[in-house]
């Protein structure tokens, strides 16, 4: 198995597979109503809304290092601001998540072999330097992370 088979059904898996540790993000995101993606419980730090558009905007990211742009923060930024509550924007989110993930999986799919044991291209020098293999292993484990925050937050706003 090629390294890009190999994140590629690592990263389905994660996203709507059977994934040993529980349910896959698409799963997850599911069944998030309106009300439970903006409500903020006391204490946290983001609401579900905001962790989906954190998680779209790395995932761009990630696509852009792959596609040869030099690493830094995404271009919608770290944590993109939510706007006004809406909910047409919840689904039109989730779907956006989606999208990117497709075009992620297209590009690792055709990235050379070769190359995935190279650095990433990054000359800010405030991060460890990482092949492109740990880049798109990291976001798979970044999925991970904020998906189980999401799952916290449901049942934490749903009892």
């Amino acid at each position: 198995m090629t390294t890009g088979e190999k994140l590629e059904q690592q990263l389905q898996n994660v996203l709507s597979g059977h994934p040993w540790y529980g349910y896959p993000v698409y799963r997850i995101l599911e069944d998030v109503t309106f009300e439970t993606a903006y409500e903020k419980p006391a204490g946290a730090s983001h609401n579900i809304i905001e962790i989906l558009l954190h998680m779209i905007s790395w995932t761009e990211e990630v696509l852009d290092n792959l596609n040869g742009k030099e690493a830094g923060l995404p271009v919608s930024g770290d944590w993109p601001p939510v706007g006004d509550p809406d909910e047409e924007k919840l689904k039109l989110y989730i779907d956006d998540l989606k999208l990117v993930n497709v075009n992620l999986i297209g590009v690792i799919r055709n990235f050379p072999e070769d190359q995935w044991t190279q650095q990433v291209i990054d000359h800010r020098g405030t991060e460890p330097v990482v092949t492109y293999e740990e880049l798109v292993s990291g976001l798979i484990q970044h999925h991970i992370y904020h998906s189980a925050q999401i799952a916290l937050l449901k049942r934490i706003l749903n009892g």
